[in-house]
């Protein structure tokens, strides 16, 4: 049998490894790449579209009243609260404490006992102002807040554990005080960026805030909890009666 090699002259000279095509190019050196990086900064990824559809959608609803009897909108704010969730589903939401941490104002929800609250406040001749949510995460502290310019608010203190990806839970001290059945709740921020930030509870309602500087002389937490709270006229707002603390009276 031939052998399958050939020696010849001619195969020698066509196999033979030509040294100009056989260089590679070196790799850059690292001080380059970081230098190109730097004069060409990669820019922060666009918000999902359906952020701007959301927004466009909660702006004129005062906060949730009108959309609770308007069906149709509900179906499309729900839609894209669905579609923000997917753009990044699964994400961490609140294991970064700086980013959950903050001031949050209310936009848009349809947690019944805050709108129920803003939309009767002339009741009390009021009007409610800023609706917050003062989250501190190191701290363990939330606290929900109705204000009643000048000087009101209604205050109902928690505390709060995280539990990664998405859940917080949280205790709601003077609800318990009050009678009611919410001593343990819990809410998922099913999306979270720099500017806004969107969650659903345990009992399925939607919240949807913003992030602000308020009041940044004062720690935002021990600002609130230091204001009178109007928890004694939650009494009044829901039908319930609030508990008598019990006084054991001496022995004759």
């Amino acid at each position: 049998m031939a052998p399958l090699v050939s020696h010849s002259p001619a195969a020698a000279k066509i196999l033979a490894p030509n040294p100009r095509t056989s260089r590679r190019l070196a790799p850059a050196p690292p001080a380059v790449g970081g230098f190109l990086r730097a004069l060409f900064p990669s820019r922060p990824p666009p918000p999902p579209p359906a952020k701007a559809d959301l927004l466009r959608l909660i702006a004129d609803q005062r906060r949730g009243l009108d959309t609770q009897s308007d069906p149709s909108r509900l179906a499309d704010i729900v839609s894209c609260i669905d579609a923000l969730a997917a753009s990044a589903p699964g994400a961490d939401t609140v294991s970064d404490a700086d980013k959950l941490s903050g001031t949050w104002r209310l936009l848009w929800t349809t947690e019944q006992e805050q709108l129920f609250i803003v939309r009767n406040a002339p009741f009390f001749r009021t009007a409610a102002g800023d609706v917050l949510q003062v989250i501190d995460v190191p701290g363990g502290a939330l606290n929900n807040v109705i204000t009643f310019p000048p000087s009101g608010a209604f205050v109902v203190d928690g505390s709060i554990e995280v539990q990664p990806p998405q859940r917080v839970y949280t205790r709601n001290v003077e609800r318990e005080q009050l009678g009611g059945s919410f001593s343990s709740l819990w809410f998922d921020t099913v999306y979270l960026d720099d500017d806004i930030r969107v969650a659903k509870d345990i009992r399925g309602d939607y919240l949807v805030v913003e992030r602000i500087e308020y009041c940044p002389s004062i720690a935002p937490v021990e600002f609130w909890q230091d204001l009178p709270s109007l928890t004694k006229y939650w009494s009044h707002f829901k039908g319930y009666k609030a508990k008598a603390p019990h006084v054991k009276k001496d022995a004759p």
